[in-house]
C-alpha cells in the first residue's frame, strides 16, 4: 500500500472525504491534520475506495508509525476490515479511535484481534455552543465576572475591537504570536518541544487559513492584536477550536475571547470541541471549568 506525503495543496482532494466524516475527536479535523503535519510527526495519505486512509510517522522515532480510522467511516464498521487495512499498510497500530466508535464496532470483537489502550492525554472536551456563547447560570458566574472586569477596564472606553482574521491582518497576528511565545519563555523556532511545534502549526494555520477554509477572529486592545482564535468544521454538528491565544496578563481577556469565539466562529454548530488537555493539569483544570457536556475518550489499537 503506497502513501503520498501530505501537502497543503492536497486539501481540495481530501475535503470531500472529510466533509462526510462522522468522528467527534479533534484529530480528525482536516485543518489540524494539515497544520500539524511536519511538526512532531509526518502525515501521508491514500484513497482506498470510498475512504481516505492516513498514516503517521514520528519525527523522533521513524519506527513509531500508526494509522487513524478511515475517513469517512464505513456504514457498517467491522473488525476484519481494520485488520485487513493494518496488514495491507504494514502498520499494525491505530491511534485516535473514539470511545463511541469502539462501542459501535464492539469492544469484545475488537479485543479478539487488537490490544486496546486508552489514550487519556487525548480525551477531548466537548461543549454546547449555546452554553459558551451565553455563559448563563451559576456555573459560569466566575467567567461572567472576569469578562465584566475586562469590559469595564477596556470596552467602556472604546479600546477593544473584534474582527475576522484576514490576509491583511495575518502579519499582525504573527507579531502577537511571537510576543506571546516570548512571554511564555519558549517557542524556539528550531525547537522540537510541544510549544515550539505548536507555534509552527499556528503559523501554518494563519498563513493558509483561506486555503484550508478555517475561520478566525482577533481581539485588538488599543489597536494592537492581543488575542486570536482559529476554528474549523469537524462534522455536521461540531466544529473544533484549533488554536486560541491571548495575553495572559490581561485579566478576563481569555474568557472574553472564548465567548466571542463561541458567538462568532461556531454559529450553526451545536457543539464545540476544544480538543484535549495533552495530560497537562493546568489545561485540564481550565477545560473542566467550562463544564463540558461530554468527554470523549481516545483509544489506541495494536494488532495482536
Amino acid at each position: 500500500m503506497t502513501f503520498k506525503p501530505l501537502e497543503i495543496g492536497d486539501y481540495a482532494i481530501l475535503k470531500p472525504f472529510f466533509a462526510r466524516q462522522a468522528y467527534d475527536l479533534s484529530p480528525y479535523s482536516l485543518l489540524s491534520l494539515m497544520t500539524w503535519n511536519g511538526h512532531l510527526y509526518r502525515t501521508s495519505w491514500r484513497i482506498d475506495g470510498a475512504s481516505a486512509i492516513l498514516s503517521f510517522q514520528s519525527d523522533q522515532d521513524p519506527e513509531d508509525r500508526y494509522l487513524v480510522l478511515p475517513v469517512p467511516p464505513p456504514d457498517e464498521p467491522r473488525v476484519d476490515d481494520l485488520v485487513r487495512l493494518a496488514e495491507n499498510a504494514g502498520i499494525p497500530c491505530f491511534w485516535f479511535v473514539p470511545d463511541d466508535r469502539v462501542e459501535r464496532i464492539g469492544r469484545a470483537a475488537l479485543e479478539t484481534r487488537f490490544r486496546l489502550t486508552e489514550q487519556p492525554e487525548y480525551m477531548d472536551y466537548i461543549y454546547r455552543t449555546a452554553d459558551l456563547a451565553t455563559l448563563k447560570g451559576n456555573r459560569y458566574i466566575r467567567k461572567r465576572n472576569l469578562i465584566n472586569q475586562f469590559e469595564r477596564a477596556y470596552g467602556s472606553r472604546g479600546r477593544v475591537a473584534v474582527e475576522p482574521i484576514s490576509r491583511e491582518n495575518v502579519p499582525e497576528c504573527l507579531v502577537f504570536l511571537d510576543e506571546w511565545c516570548h512571554l511564555r519563555g519558549g517557542c524556539d523556532p528550531s525547537g522540537e518541544d510541544m510549544l515550539a511545534c505548536e507555534r509552527r502549526a499556528v503559523i501554518a494555520a494563519l498563513e493558509n487559513l483561506e486555503a484550508l477554509e478555517g475561520i478566525g477572529i482577533l481581539v485588538r486592545i488599543d489597536d494592537a492584536v492581543s488575542a486570536f482564535g482559529i476554528a474549523s468544521r469537524l462534522n455536521e454538528t461540531m466544529a473544533t477550536l484549533n488554536f486560541e491565544k491571548a495575553y495572559p496578563h490581561v485579566r478576563g481577556l481569555y474568557q472574553y475571547l472564548d465567548r466571542e469565539c463561541a458567538r462568532l466562529l461556531f454559529a450553526g454548530f451545536e457543539f464545540i470541541n476544544k480538543e484535549s488537555d495533552m495530560g497537562l493539569a493546568d489545561l485540564a483544570k481550565s477545560k473542566e471549568s467550562y463544564d463540558p457536556v461530554r468527554r470523549l475518550r481516545s483509544w489506541r489499537l495494536d494488532l495482536r
